[in-house]
């Protein structure tokens, strides 16, 4: 990621990112409310400093059910003041005290039952709320960076959470296809970060091109607010229309088997990265990944920002499921994520 180009020019600032949790606020949106009944329980927590599983352990203890019985829709920070829910199935006969539940690590919003489990990516998205501490540069410079950010986007660019401390995932992946064996869990993550390098690499020279917001001769597009993809078509006016208003993306493959969708430029440029990365990309078709495809810009929904001290930049904005905070603030600022990526590592 610290070689992947900007779209803004590069970011104005330096900075230091997550001085405390609570400079990096996550509060997820499930874009639904539980029912009131059945026998899944969907407690809500507010976690400081404790990652996602250790916290779906604590409430199955607590409830005296097995970690099988307890789910979330996604890992949040654990280097962050979190906001989620976790559901619990617990027999409808039988209730549990939630209100009366301690911890030194999290403590219980709410509860209340649903007559669902909450599955993995069964949600809306994510808000955040980021004081940027130390800040050094030009805060001009800075303001118009973020204006930019919030007409145009910014490239969706896999965060560097996702490859490890040093990239070292992708290396770890290299050698889970070239026959080291790997516990189940740690798999899945290889796999998709091995995935997410191969799409970084799309993106890095559609950046570099000057058309990731744009698009490209055989072009595959994805609708905002959703997975639905058309194309590839010709860039007709009302298309391109589509486009800058922020309507319609450009995507790139999440790569797997089965033949691309796109066709002419687009395909060329994403085949030509498969070609350098062969040894991923066929250990992903092997895997049994079929193709995918991913928003090539992520636009940010309520972006605000203040100075809330000289040096200190508060920062707040909503993304979609499965995008990343630090993509939008790498075109802002310079941080070392090295210490939060370690402790991120769930």
């Amino acid at each position: 990621m610290s070689d992947a180009p900007y779209a803004h020019g590069g970011p104005p600032l330096t900075a230091r990112l997550r001085a405390t949790p609570e400079d990096f606020v996550v509060d997820e949106d499930l874009g639904f409310a539980p029912d009131g009944a059945g026998e899944h329980v969907f407690v809500r927590v507010e976690k400081r400093g404790a990652n996602t599983d250790f916290v779906a352990r604590e409430l199955a203890r607590y409830a005296g059910v097995t970690t099988d019985a307890v789910s979330y829709a996604g890992i949040k920070d654990r280097h962050a003041l979190a906001r989620q829910t976790f559901s619990v199935a617990v027999p409808i006969k039988r209730e549990v005290d939630w209100p009366a539940l301690t911890h030194a690590e999290f403590r219980v919003i709410e509860a209340r039952r649903h007559g669902r489990k909450l599955k993995r990516g069964a949600l809306k998205g994510n808000a955040f709320v980021i004081v940027l501490t130390d800040v050094v540069g030009d805060r001009d410079a800075a303001g118009r960076v973020l204006a930019r950010i919030a007409a145009h986007g910014v490239p969706n660019y896999y965060g560097e959470q996702r490859f490890g401390r040093d990239a070292g995932n992708v290396e770890r992946a290299r050698a889970m296809f070239a026959g080291r064996r790997v516990q189940r869990h740690e798999r899945s993550l290889l796999l998709s970060s091995a995935r997410s390098h191969l799409f970084n690499e799309v993106l890095a020279r559609r950046v570099a091109d000057g058309d990731w917001n744009r698009a490209r001769d055989g072009d595959v597009f994805m609708l905002e607010g959703s997975h639905s993809i058309f194309g590839p078509e010709p860039a007709t006016p009302e298309l391109v229309a589509r486009i800058d208003g922020r309507d319609v993306h450009p995507t790139g493959p999440l790569w797997g088997r089965g033949a691309l969708r796109t066709q002419g430029n687009a395909e060329a440029l994403e085949r030509s990265v498969a070609d350098a990365g062969r040894e991923l990309a066929d250990g992903l078709e092997r895997a049994g990944l079929d193709q995918e495809r991913r928003s090539l810009r992520l636009c940010a929904q309520r972006l605000e920002w203040e100075w809330v001290a000289e040096s200190a930049l508060r920062i707040a904005f909503a993304l979609p499921a499965g995008c990343y905070a630090t993509t939008i603030l790498r075109e802002l600022a310079r941080h070392d994520l090295g210490e939060a990526i370690a402790a991120m590592q769930e």
